[in-house]
């Protein structure tokens, strides 16, 4: 079947689908299996040490795939300056910057002149408009289903992707709940051009980084297994329930603020548990999508799936 919307013209992909940028998780070899699959993998600039480690990773993937890739860059999440990595993503020609969290107008001020799309991942209309009076190619919307940091208006997918749809002309990518064929023709129903997906990929053979005790919690998970964490703060985020994120809600419950809460929601906390599997220490990112993941497939193996199930609905709506 034809899969061409919007997103794949854009990008120049064969099917609908991006990889989220998963912090820590999402390098060279995601990447590089999402994009081979026919999909737009990415690799997450800001988790390495330095700009040089994003130029070696770029350049790991451009080995093992001829096919467009991108580099996301999550803005609010990182205390330190990213414009040196945007320069050597520009100077390595990446075809797709994506960005998550804070303003993006610096970032599109560096891309100007530039061929790279810039896709805006957003949690709200307006935010959604204001990427596209910025210039943005596409927006990401999320809704709040989705895993790690959210919207603070609890906005569900259903009818948040129809809200954006209608408040702007570039293509909506959907996010936020999605993780199989179900979902994606659910996406394009709501008017989606394609859908991004990122706890789906966490549980993949090619998400080599992610510790076994992380994959198996999002097997055996239920859509009842996440909780939101940073809601105090204005930074709501989904993760799985556990020990230290039951700490954490407890603290805020008692009104502790950012500075009794930032070594337990810091980066070394998340990485504590995705490599680690250290619960009493770490937490791990997590939509509530974990309940219909079953398996860690490879990448490939996804896509077919997501792919036949997708294809099987729209012959069975053709009857």
């Amino acid at each position: 079947m034809n899969w061409k919307t919007d997103v794949t013209n854009l990008l120049g992909i064969q099917y609908p689908i991006i990889q989220g940028g998963l912090a820590y998780l999402a390098y060279s070899e995601l990447a590089a299996a999402v994009s081979n699959a026919g999909g737009l993998g990415q690799i997450t600039a800001m988790s390495l040490p330095d700009p040089d480690a994003l130029r070696t990773e770029i350049q790991k993937v451009r080995k093992l795939t001829d096919k467009p890739f991108g580099v996301n860059f999550a803005i609010g999440q990182h205390g330190r300056a990213f414009s040196h990595y945007l320069d050597v993503a520009i100077e390595e020609g990446v075809p797709v910057i994506s960005m998550t969290g804070g303003n993006p107008a610096p970032i599109f001020e560096q891309l100007k002149g530039t061929e790279s799309k810039k896709l805006v991942l957003v949690a709200a209309k307006r935010q959604a408009q204001k990427a596209e009076e910025l210039g943005a190619d596409a927006v990401m919307v999320v809704g709040q289903e989705g895993g790690g940091h959210l919207g603070k208006s609890d906005i569900g997918t259903m009818v948040l992707i129809p809200s954006v749809v209608d408040a702007v002309s570039i293509p909506v990518i959907a996010s936020g709940g999605i993780g199989d064929g179900r979902g994606l023709m659910a996406a394009l129903s709501l008017g989606a051009q394609g859908i991004e997906m990122g706890t789906r990929f966490i549980a993949t053979k090619e998400c080599v980084h992610a510790n076994e005790l992380y994959k198996q919690k999002l097997i055996e998970g239920t859509e009842n297994d996440t909780t939101v964490i940073k809601r105090t703060l204005g930074m709501p985020a989904r993760a799985i329930a556990n020990p230290l994120t039951e700490k954490i809600l407890e603290i805020e419950k008692q009104g502790g603020g950012y500075d009794a809460l930032k070594d337990l929601i810091s980066g070394n906390a998340n990485r504590k548990f995705i490599y680690e599997g250290d619960q009493e220490k770490g937490f791990g990112w997590a939509g509530q999508v974990m309940g219909l993941i079953k398996d860690s497939p490879t990448v490939a193996e996804l896509f077919e799936r997501i792919i036949n199930e997708a294809e099987a609905i729209r012959t069975s709506w053709g009857r």
